[in-house]
């Protein structure tokens, strides 16, 4: 009996969809190696992700590759995992409250994100918060649905919030000369395939852990935090080949622009429109901020930008390592950030929605 899925308006049986999954990861792939052959920045996600987004909107009914993304942050979230050194870890508690600022001024900039969401998007109040908190997509989602927010709208936000900052922050700090040389080396800097089942099997042990703990993006934290403890200890351990690397960001870019669909942009054009201009007007105030906190510490622009900007973990991170700018400073930033919004999302929903009920009181 075939097996049907939905992609658009279309239903697949499983060899039709197993050639869409084959076609999307073909010119994911196609397009990771021309971006990297004109030396755009970040070409193995960049790539994918505009290549299948605009064939997924144009109408081409692609399919991600099951359990991709999920391969593909396994393989980042153990890249960075290697950064964390006694020195680095020293390093960042220095910057400790640096750290803190930025991770938390996220909360701040939601606010302001949501305000512009309610106001001028036509959504609910709980839907607008959900939407412009910059926290991870499935969390906030799933937030939304229990208190009575749209979560198509929501969702649609997060996948446009992402890929604009993941477009737009790279080629800005590429064509301004802002790329960098890493001050926090990774401690192993050579693949050495005898210590490789170790790593993959203390790596796969943190996504087991902190999947059976219902933790959010067990994929990215459960490797990073395991191999980052091994690496703290001064355990020796192996680099990941540059092809692994490569293919996770191919995995992460593929499905992101995977998201899109003919319907997407039609749905509701209005609150994608303010949605794409309040995720301009967080990184305008992001870029203030740090432009701010640099003053104060001893730490380039670039670094801090990617730290307190409002795109994925897994995406700025990365874009953190491929261009060469503390990669440890902008992981511990966004780590933070998430488990801020995450935990503390449900308690500023109550007080978000209860001051608005009160100035909807007051107006009438």
């Amino acid at each position: 009996m075939p097996i049907f899925v939905l992609t658009g308006t279309m239903p697949f049986s499983r060899l039709q969809q197993s050639a869409m999954i084959a076609a999307s990861l073909a010119i994911s792939a196609l397009a990771g190696w021309a971006a990297a052959a004109v030396h755009l920045p970040l070409p193995w996600m960049l790539g994918p992700l505009f290549s299948i987004a605009i064939l997924r909107v144009a109408g081409l009914p692609l399919v991600a590759l099951p359990g991709g993304r999920q391969a593909g942050q396994w393989a980042i979230g153990t890249a960075l995992g290697l950064y964390f050194t006694p020195a680095v870890l020293s390093e960042l508690g220095r910057h400790a409250p640096a750290i803190l600022l930025m991770a938390g001024s996220a909360v701040l900039l939601g606010i302001v994100s949501a305000r512009q969401l309610e106001r001028w998007g036509q959504v609910t109040p709980a839907t607008a918060l959900f939407a412009g908190l910059p926290g991870g997509a499935s969390e906030m989602v799933v937030l939304a649905d229990r208190h009575g927010g749209q979560i198509d709208r929501v969702a649609g936000a997060h996948a446009l919030r992402v890929m604009l900052v993941v477009s737009v922050i790279p080629f800005v700090l590429h064509h301004s000369a802002y790329e960098g040389h890493e001050t926090f080396i990774a401690i192993a800097r050579a693949v050495d395939w005898a210590r490789f089942p170790m790593l993959l099997v203390v790596s796969l042990a943190g996504v087991f852990v902190f999947s059976r703990l219902r933790i959010a993006n067990a994929w990215v934290l459960g490797p990073l935090l395991c191999i980052g403890a091994l690496t703290a200890a001064s355990v020796t351990l192996t680099s990941l080949p540059g092809w692994l690397v490569n293919g996770g960001q191919l995995m992460i870019g593929s499905a992101l622009g995977n998201r899109f669909s003919p319907s997407f942009f039609r749905a509701a054009p209005r609150f994608l429109s303010v949605s794409a201009g309040a995720t301009v007007l967080t990184l305008l105030l992001c870029a203030a901020i740090v432009s701010l906190l640099g003053l104060m510490i001893p730490i380039p622009f670039a670094p801090l930008l990617l730290a307190a900007s409002p795109g994925g973990m897994a995406e700025m991170s990365i874009t953190a390592r491929e261009m060469h700018l503390s990669v440890p400073l902008v992981t511990a930033t966004h780590v933070l950030r998430v488990v801020l919004l995450t935990v503390f999302a449900p308690l500023l929903c109550r007080y978000y929605l209860a001051w608005r009920s009160n100035n909807f009181s007051s107006k009438n």
